[in-house]
């Protein structure tokens, strides 16, 4: 069989199926059984696939129709214009979460300008923390744009921290990044604080915000292969906000930031929390989809 067969063949058991991109997905997991590129894969369409690599590409596309998301079965996503390893220990990254980075980054650059210094940070002298890291695409990407800042990244999951780790190497930055098994906020502050005052200048976070409710609508790819413990946030979704808002507070520099990602209903329940004597600027960022996505608001120098 050759390259071009495999791959028609792919798409149509894929497509029978009902997976969603099932084109994307059958040229992506014929790439990661060749163990090559689409320019290449393209400009070989009539060469001949060695029966072992055809065997593999039959059995990923089976696992694939059977619901398995294709980037565990690559073991790699996007995110940021970078490459991550992702496991079914980690929640696979999503486009929209890119819109935690760009409202962090806004945010800091508006806070040079009123402080009348330049709009561009290296992040020199910033400490910030990404709570429940997963794959640590937040941290990482942050890292990668604020060269010159120290980074503490948590998880509850000792797996998702092993996955954490290795993109830090991958990418180049894991001296600057502190990994830490933990819930939420706890436990951070006798790691970074050597005194009593609030140590973070930033604190961004994508937690599990999906309620155990709505279970039976999501897709079997989500459902029944995306760890539970980074996905559901509780009955209706929300729960886990208030406390992560709570430690907040205690943990950021008065003028810090924070910055959630928030589920696609979760705004109504998330917004009073930070309407308190305790945050000042706050905003609310929409995807692409016009779906309220990212709550961002800068710890005042009130006290609770």
């Amino acid at each position: 069989m050759d390259i071009r067969a495999a791959l028609k063949n792919g798409i149509g058991q894929l497509r029978d199926a009902r997976v969603p991109s099932f084109t994307l997905a059958a040229e992506l997991l014929l790439l990661h059984a060749l163990g090559r590129d689409r320019t290449w894969l393209y400009a070989h369409l009539e060469e001949c696939v060695p029966d072992a690599i055809a065997e593999q590409f039959q059995a990923l596309i089976a696992r694939r129709a059977a619901g398995e998301p294709t980037q565990y079965l690559t073991g790699k996503q996007e995110f940021w214009g970078l490459e991550f390893e992702v496991t079914p220990d980690v929640l696979i990254p999503r486009p929209e979460t890119e819109h935690v980075i760009e409202v962090a980054l806004d945010r800091l650059a508006l806070r040079e300008v009123r402080a009348g210094r330049p709009q561009t940070t290296s992040g020199e002298g910033f400490l910030i923390a990404d709570i429940g890291t997963g794959s640590g695409c937040l941290a990482i990407a942050l890292a990668k744009e604020l060269p010159e800042a120290t980074f503490y990244a948590t998880d509850s999951s000792a797996g998702a921290l092993l996955v954490a780790r290795r993109n830090a190497v991958r990418h180049g930055v894991p001296e600057r990044i502190h990994f830490v098994e933990c819930n939420l906020l706890e436990g951070l502050e006798s790691l970074v604080t050597s005194h009593r005052s609030p140590s973070f200048h930033l604190i961004v976070s994508n937690p599990p915000y999906v309620g155990r409710r709505e279970t039976e609508t999501l897709s079997i790819e989500v459902r029944k292969h995306e760890p539970e413990s980074a996905l559901y946030g509780g009955e209706e979704g929300y729960e886990l906000y208030a406390d992560l808002i709570s430690q907040a507070v205690r943990n950021l520099k008065p003028g810090g930031i924070l910055v959630l990602e928030l589920g696609h209903n979760s705004l109504p329940a998330v917004q009073p929390l930070l309407d308190a004597p305790a945050w000042a600027n706050v905003g609310v960022t929409n995807d692409l989809a016009g779906i309220p996505r990212v709550i961002v608001a800068e710890r005042s120098g009130a006290q609770l």
